[in-house]
């Protein structure tokens, strides 16, 4: 087992049967709850509940999927701990992905004024991304974690073998927080990203380290988000726009499918604003179709991606904020881009 130690919670790497035991022995508790969905509780319940069961752990189960992390969810979840009179001194395990993770902290953050809770990140964009940094929320009125705030967890409890579990479409999506990773600082990861074709055969147990290892420098130094942890939004402010737009159609986007439209976008906006070299603007669009394809993006739709991205929490005044890329394996933040210079990077990639 592998531990990276942040200044205030560790994330072990390995597997969930020896990290588990050990954890909940370091954090005792009144009751223990754990937070799933449908697919968590049939596919990776099971793995952890031989270890739970001298706690008589009370499972909470909710909907699957982005569109239901909004405060009907959350309602649930608090509805459930009340009925199980948990108190401050109780403990939730959030059993999932990004969405279980994020809506499960912010509901045990703000039940009872803040409840402790453990993250068990079940998919690759929870275990790369949403598991280190302690940004809790949900979504509202289309904007993405546009209600939460910060708080850490006790611990992470990172296994890759839950990697198994995913659909190819699932793991394609998590991957894309990987690359963006390299893309905005490790050329040499980078570099190597680009001989990985098949996910199946990759060596997650040195990539998920190596790819939180970015993330946890960049939050250590940024932990409010200031200034340099902006450089995390590279690919998020067109890619979150275009997945709410697309969470109120019939073909919903995953996470990962629609950062990697905004990867794309963002890397040309870089060409045209921070001369990331023609060559690279090239090795990135050709990477990242290969893996995610081609999304038609409607012009009609611009307005509304538009709009949304004017609601980004990242923005200073009216100005749309970005992370751009002056070269691969760098990036620069607070950069401002305007209405027409947007439509055009929607354009390039409407071109592909």
């Amino acid at each position: 087992m592998q531990t990276l130690a942040l200044d205030t919670y560790p994330i072990h790497i390995g597997p969930v049967a020896e990290s588990l035991p050990l954890t909940l022995e370091q954090q005792p508790c009144s009751r223990l709850f754990v937070l799933a969905d449908e697919n968590t509780t049939a596919h990776c319940w099971p793995r952890i509940a031989p270890a739970l069961e001298q706690h008589q752990p009370i499972l909470i189960e909710i909907p699957s999927g982005e569109a239901h992390k909004n405060l009907q969810t959350c309602e649930r979840i608090w509805g459930q701990l009340m009925t199980h009179k948990a108190g401050r001194d109780a403990l939730l395990l959030n059993l999932g992905g990004g969405v279980i993770g994020d809506m499960g902290g912010f509901a045990a953050s703000t039940f009872k004024r803040g409840m402790r809770f453990l993250q068990i990140p079940t998919t690759l964009l929870s275990q790369v991304d949403a598991s280190i940094g302690g940004k809790l929320g949900i979504d509202f009125m289309q904007v993405k974690n546009s209600i939460g705030l910060f708080r850490n967890p006790q611990a992470v409890l990172v296994d890759p073998a839950f990697l198994d579990t995913l659909s190819d479409r699932e793991l394609r999506s998590g991957y894309a927080e990987v690359i963006k990773h390299s893309l905005i600082a490790d050329l040499s990861q980078w570099e190597s990203l680009q001989q990985l074709t098949d996910l199946r055969s990759a060596d997650w147990a040195s990539i998920i380290p190596a790819s939180l290892s970015i993330k946890k420098q960049v939050v250590e130094a940024d932990p409010f988000e200031k200034g340099l942890r902006k450089a995390l939004n590279f690919g998020h402010t067109i890619g979150h726009a275009i997945e709410g737009h697309a969470l109120e159609t019939d073909t919903p986007l995953l996470h990962g499918e629609a950062i990697a439209i905004g990867m794309i976008c963002e890397a040309f906006l870089s060409t045209q604003q921070q001369g990331l070299p023609e060559t690279e603007l090239q090795q990135i669009t050709e990477y990242l179709t290969a893996r995610y394809g081609k999304v038609a993006l409607q012009a009609g739709d611009y307005p509304a991606y538009l709009q949304l991205m004017g609601n980004d929490k990242k923005n200073e005044g009216q100005a749309i904020n970005f992370s751009l890329l002056p070269e691969a394996g760098k990036v620069v933040v607070n950069q401002t881009a305007g209405a027409s210079q947007i439509t055009a990077a929607l354009d390039f990639y409407n071109s592909l």
